[in-house]
């Protein structure tokens, strides 16, 4: 959420951020109610005022033996003025605060400009593609012949766009989650927490998800829970409603969890294969930052997931989002795209984004710099370290050998019981 303040006092700070973003957004809007609401509050404090000058004149009057009726009645008559306009205050306040709920964050000045995916900035790219003396083949058919990953059978007990993986493309995806967990927290300094899988609207509302893609969501029932799309929402919500000591930050967090998304508005976009399942794994990064420093924790943040790609020896690039292809929630995105050799194309395994304050501000999550000083809202990051589903699509495309087979990355050997490869195997 935006700072009332800011929206107040620099309106056309907020509608520059807003068209970078490509939207358009009645400030007039803001503008009236804001407005309603200080005129309220001055009527009342002035209606407040003439109340305790009454009450101090029934007490003189009492004192001397005259008669205060007409005082107490005129009293009376002002205390029902004050608790009508009190519930009209509280009326505008709940449309300001839905107002500023449904804002989108604003840029930071270094987002590229542009309107789509079309307009976004390719920051670097690391490794080559692999040059094949075959056609090589999409995971969707690899998985199936290898007798690892089954579509048809997942679809029977749920549905579309849910997998059912075995043998050895079990196996890979746990080893992609062990291996991701152990770097992330060996080597980059997190601490792995593992969260519910089950939410409130409170932490979904904390992140951004709510109220504006409920749509996306699974809700459950009895009970009113959720069903995460990400692990970065019960993540960020570790710290909800606390004030951190500043010299705790960078905080850093790891977490694997199963993730959950309806998809709704995907239109049959990526209806084959693993890119774009309602059910998929994934390991998050968290990070909780001062403001003064978040930009740099995004630049590390970022580089934590990248290796994992470099370690998988897996061809990707960085993409800088413009305006119009950021989230709702981020003031900055960077986008890791990996390479896939039967499409030609890279394809996102990850997002790194800066929130800045938007989320701590939903989220109540502070930090105080020193003893006796003002709290001030926190930073919050997060990115995927990576999506497991699409690792694994990446893995099995690149590693993929004439005969059908996969070759592994060095760096899963150890997690696959030293196997260097997947071979055919007799189907379910």
């Amino acid at each position: 959420m935006l700072d009332i303040h800011t929206v107040r006092n620099h309106p056309d700070l907020v509608a520059a951020g807003l068209e970078k973003r490509g939207q358009s957004v009645a400030l007039d809007t803001f503008r009236a109610l804001d407005g309603k609401r200080r005129a309220l509050l001055t009527e009342v404090e002035s209606l407040k005022r003439h109340r305790n000058e009454s009450s101090k004149k029934i007490g003189e009057f009492m004192k001397s033996g005259g008669d205060a009726g007409t005082l107490r009645n005129e009293m009376k008559s002002l205390g029902e003025k004050v608790t009508g306009l009190e519930r009209e205050i509280a009326e505008v306040e709940a449309e300001l605060d839905e107002f500023l709920k449904r804002l989108p964050n604003l840029p930071h000045e270094s987002v590229p400009a542009g309107t789509t995916a079309d307009d976004n900035v390719v920051v670097r790219t690391w490794g080559t593609p692999r040059a094949f003396d075959f056609a090589p083949q999409a995971h969707w058919d690899l998985g199936p012949k290898l007798g690892i990953l089954d579509f048809e059978r997942a679809a029977r007990m749920t549905g579309a766009r849910f997998s059912l993986l075995a043998g050895m493309g079990a196996r890979l995806e746990r080893a992609l989650i062990n291996f991701m967990l152990d770097l992330h927290t060996k080597e980059h300094g997190y601490t792995e927490v593992l969260p519910p899988f089950l939410v409130n609207a409170q932490a979904l509302y904390g992140t951004g998800q709510l109220p504006k893609f409920e749509a996306d969501l699974f809700k459950v029932e009895p009970g009113g829970y959720y069903l995460i799309p990400t692990a970065e929402v019960p993540v960020t919500n570790i710290h909800a409603e606390e004030i951190l000591d500043a010299a705790r930050l960078p905080i850093a967090y790891c977490a694997y969890t199963p993730c959950f998304r309806s998809e709704a508005g995907s239109y049959g976009k990526d209806v084959r294969g693993l890119i774009r399942q309602h059910q998929f794994d994934k390991v998050e990064l968290v990070r909780f930052a001062g403001p003064e420093d978040s930009y740099a924790q995004l630049e590390a943040l970022t580089s934590h997931a990248e290796e994992v790609l470099k370690r998988l020896e897996l061809p990707y690039r960085v993409v800088a989002l413009c305006g119009g292809d950021l989230g709702n929630s981020a003031a900055k995105t960077y986008d890791l795209e990996v390479w896939l050799p039967s499409q030609g194309v890279y394809r996102e395994i990850s997002s790194c984004s800066n929130f800045e304050a938007y989320q701590a501000r939903r989220a109540n999550i502070k930090f105080r710099a020193r003893e006796g000083a003002k709290a001030a809202y926190a930073h919050t990051l997060n990115g995927s370290g990576l999506a497991v589903g699409r690792t694994l699509v990446a893995i099995l495309e690149n590693g993929q050998e004439a005969d059908g087979s996969i070759t592994l990355p060095q760096a899963l050997h150890a997690y696959m019981d030293g196997r260097d490869r997947i071979v055919r195997r007799e189907n379910l």
